[in-house]
């Protein structure tokens, strides 16, 4: 039987497979995709918004020539971390079902059967995009997830959002000779977007290189347009993509299924702020999978530390 089963192969994850490792525990890494996942399916170009030293876990350092690391750096970083750990990761291995039975875990996956004292779930929350619930909405031209800006060479691309995600694929796929057309719900370009990308955005705006519908929404998508309802009325532009920018949840259904008790209004999960232990004895929660619906509460740089506050909880209680 293995002291902890952790469920998740993300940074977070890693973490704290290596301080279950410095405390002498038995545990293993289960991941349903390959290693940081999340990670993986970033932007090729994504530039992080922290410092390389705060992405560190394990106490390895993350050495970078430039100040911010990009996708590339983080995948070969972590990468590193793990083989030189040597970390035991499934990967390709999803977690189907998790039951407590005699104080102690059932944990079954789509290719074996463990049995653990301690659940970890360092899951994120990368993998369901939030939806726009409008009609078509389910054709291929319509994308959640972005990863290179040539694709989009001579296309007329709508990007639906204001934060990081949107603004970057705005001015990525303009750079590209998209011909792009942002539609933002709020009045302005969010405050939340990295300080050295924001002017770059609000000066492509303001020269008409990127046009913006502000206090707008996309209403409804067809094969060669789109809808979007703006202050003036509705309006119907030609259309070949849109970049549904709005956003990625936990799997709340999954959180249920282990016995979490979520909160009615963001589906918050229930946990001791102190130990990261949920209302289900030895289920532990780390990393932004503890936000809820507020994804943007919790980053790799704040949330290391719950891999300490796990393993010092365990170790207590042991």
């Amino acid at each position: 039987m293995l002291d902890i089963f952790i469920i998740g192969g993300g940074p977070i994850g890693l973490a704290c497979g290596l301080d279950a490792q410095k405390a002498g525990l038995s545990f293993v890494i289960v991941e349903k995709g390959t290693l940081v996942n999340s990670l993986y399916n970033y932007p090729a170009t994504m530039t992080f918004f922290s410092t390389s030293e705060k992405l560190e876990i394990g106490g390895v350092p993350f050495v970078t020539v430039h100040n911010k690391p990009t996708r590339n750096d983080a995948l070969e970083y972590y990468r590193r971390v793990a083989f030189s750990n040597n970390l035991p990761i499934h990967l390709f291995e999803e977690v189907t079902e998790v039951k407590l039975e005699d104080g102690f875990y059932t944990i079954i996956t789509k290719k074996a059967t463990y049995q653990a004292k301690k659940v970890i779930l360092s899951t994120g929350f990368y993998d369901i995009a939030v939806n726009l619930d409008i009609p078509g909405e389910n054709l291929p031209k319509v994308k959640h997830y972005y990863q290179d800006p040539h694709y989009y060479t001579l296309q007329k691309v709508v990007v639906v959002g204001s934060s990081n995600s949107a603004i970057d694929v705005a001015l990525e796929t303009y750079r590209k000779g998209a011909e792009v057309t942002l539609v933002i719900r709020g009045s302005e370009v969010s405050n939340r977007v990295k300080y050295w990308v924001r002017p770059d955005i609000i000066n492509r705006i303001k020269e008409g290189s990127i046009k913006a519908y502000f206090n707008s929404n996309l209403e409804a998508i067809r094969e060669n347009e789109v809808d979007i309802q703006t202050p003036e009325g509705l309006i119907t532009i030609p259309n070949d993509f849109v970049m549904a920018m709005t956003g990625y949840k936990p799997n709340f259904e999954f959180l249920k299924k282990l016995g979490i008790i979520l909160s009615e209004d963001k589906f918050i999960p229930q946990y001791n702020p102190e130990t990261m232990e949920t209302n289900m004895p030895g289920l532990y929660l780390a990393g932004v999978v503890c936000g809820g619906l507020d994804t943007h509460l919790w980053f790799i740089e704040n949330s290391r530390i719950h891999a300490d506050m796990i393993i010092t909880d365990i170790m207590a209680k042991k």
